[in-house]
């Protein structure tokens, strides 16, 4: 399996995110939306950043699960109920997704929500990952 990640010159220097991703030769991980629930179905973290950790750590478990790793993340989608909170935490973060992920970055989108299914939910992930 092959991935490119490109970021032409000619667009603005992308931070925590890839313009695009080519992938060839794998196969498709769909990964559901993934909120900052336990194992016990409660959301932990009282914080943004708290949260994003945990609907991170989900989503990683989910692409475990389907025998892949972080660096085969292609696209990732995050859902927020305050686009300026997580602006405001951008760079705690971006830590966040390094300790987790590392270097890599799959093109990214930030959404902004009126709400999440999980009421509490400040965050929500979903993905697309490209396995060998």
């Amino acid at each position: 399996m092959t991935v490119h990640r490109i970021n032409p010159v000619s667009l603005a220097k992308p931070s925590g995110f890839s313009h695009a991703v080519t992938a060839t030769g794998g196969t498709l991980v769909f990964l559901a939306g993934q909120t900052a629930l336990d194992a016990h179905g409660d959301i932990v973290g009282d914080t943004l950043p708290g949260q994003f950790e945990q609907a991170l750590r989900n989503l990683l478990t989910a692409l475990a699960a389907s025998d892949g790793d972080p660096s085969q993340l292609t696209r990732v989608t995050v859902y927020t109920t305050d686009p300026e909170a997580y602006r405001e935490h951008a760079g705690e973060i971006g830590r966040i997704w390094k300790r987790r992920v590392g270097d890599t970055y799959p093109a990214m989108a930030l959404i902004g929500v009126t709400r999440l299914w999980d009421e509490a939910a400040m965050v929500e992930l979903d993905g697309i990952a490209v396995l060998p």
